[in-house]
């Protein structure tokens, strides 16, 4: 079974081989029959901006897939294929195939990402006119790196993952925009320096690269607007939003408002009831974001975070709409130990309380990570 195999893998590493992806996908790439790939990179909006765009174009007739990640609740959230996330039955008859294919040595030595990516990748073989493929934490060196993007998409770029990215902005968005192989559409970006970085690239790699703002006319803008009222989109949403359609004016596909509708990608923004709003947001852009679209109301924000975020200051940031923090049990390894958090919470004078239950006179906001809204959601479905 695909669970029990990907269990046998550890989710992250403190090192990564960057040789090993492409050279076991080099092996077995007469495997793969692919069609045209737009690959998503950058830090925030990756999985919103690639389900608009797979959405409108599954609806303009094509046959599409979106791989996204990480999963919140099932696995298959990973695989969607012409509106929907794949089957079991797909999902471990392609794992068979990929076993097939693979040596045993290569079967234990892929990561979680690499094989998973392999995996959503040959089950799009032949079945696909765009495969809409969302880049992990990197760029350069990402799983999804090793296949031939027809175009790029830069979405915003910011401070996240250090570790792996680099420490500036400057180091961060080259190694995403490494990953560029001829062409790139980049999304309107909070730092300057990353248009910089971008001019610099174009020149050494000799590709070439528009800004969104470059393929949107004023139609798409009257278009953005009323598809941002009909499903009630946040700002950052809406710059997601622009992206896929600045692409879809690439490709030279027409459109109509109505491609975009029901196109939201679940635990982005997402209201589970009137009073629960849940977002994976986990990094200091995303609480920017999600503080314009809050504000001036407050709010208790059911939250948690991984050790390696800025957690203090991305509590700082949200501050204006906290009425409460209520911290929630996470059980994942990379959890901050609650002390420090209380702590921090404590010095940015935010009051706060272990998480037990929904209050319905409450109204609350869900985030930190993936992790976190899943833990909710664990309790919101018993």
């Amino acid at each position: 079974m695909l669970q029990c195999f990907l269990e046998s893998k550890p989710l992250f590493y403190d090192e990564i081989d960057y040789e090993r992806m492409p050279r076991i996908y080099a092996g077995i790439a007469s495997c793969f029959h692919l069609p045209k790939i737009v690959h998503i990179v950058g830090t925030n909006g990756k999985g919103t901006t690639g389900r608009f765009l797979a959405t409108a174009l599954y609806k303009k007739g094509f046959h599409v897939g979106h791989y996204t990640s990480p999963h919140i609740m099932k696995f298959n959230e990973r695989i969607w294929y012409d509106g929907e996330n794949i089957s079991d039955v797909a999902l471990e008859d392609t794992h068979k195939e990929l076993l097939s294919i693979l040596t045993q040595e290569d079967r234990d030595a892929l990561s979680y990402f690499e094989y998973t990516t392999l995996l959503a990748m040959l089950f799009y073989s032949n079945k696909c006119d765009y495969i809409i493929l969302e880049a992990g934490l990197g760029g350069e060196h990402d799983a999804t790196s090793v296949f031939q993007s027809d175009i790029t998409l830069i979405t915003p770029i910011d401070k996240d993952h250090e570790s792996f990215l680099g420490s500036s902005i400057e180091e961060i968005a080259r190694t995403k925009m490494l990953s560029i192989k001829s062409v790139a559409i980049v999304a309107t970006q909070k730092h300057p320096v990353v248009y910089e970085v971008l001019r610099e690239i174009e020149k050494e790699q000799g590709i070439k690269a528009f800004r969104v703002e470059d393929l949107i006319t004023q139609k798409d803008r009257t278009n953005i607007t009323l598809i941002a009222e009909h499903e009630h989109l946040a700002g950052y949403l809406q710059q997601n939003l622009a992206l896929s359609i600045a692409t879809l004016n690439y490709l030279g596909i027409t459109y109509n408002a109505e491609n975009f509708f029901d196109a939201r990608l679940f635990g982005r923004v997402t209201y589970l009831s009137e009073n629960i709003l849940i977002d994976v947001g986990h990094n200091v852009l995303a609480a920017d974001s999600l503080q314009q679209y809050l504000q001036p109301k407050k709010y208790t924000f059911i939250y948690n975070s991984y050790r390696d975020k800025n957690y203090k200051e991305i509590l700082a940031i949200l501050k204006p709409v906290i009425d409460e923090v209520e911290l929630i049990d996470v059980y994942n390894a990379r959890i901050e130990e609650s002390a420090y958090l209380q702590k921090v919470l404590d010095e940015l004078g935010i009051k706060y309380r272990k998480f037990e239950t929904i209050k319905p006179e409450k109204e609350y906001v869900v985030f930190g990570s993936f992790s976190v809204v899943e833990a909710f959601l664990e309790f919101w479905q018993k």
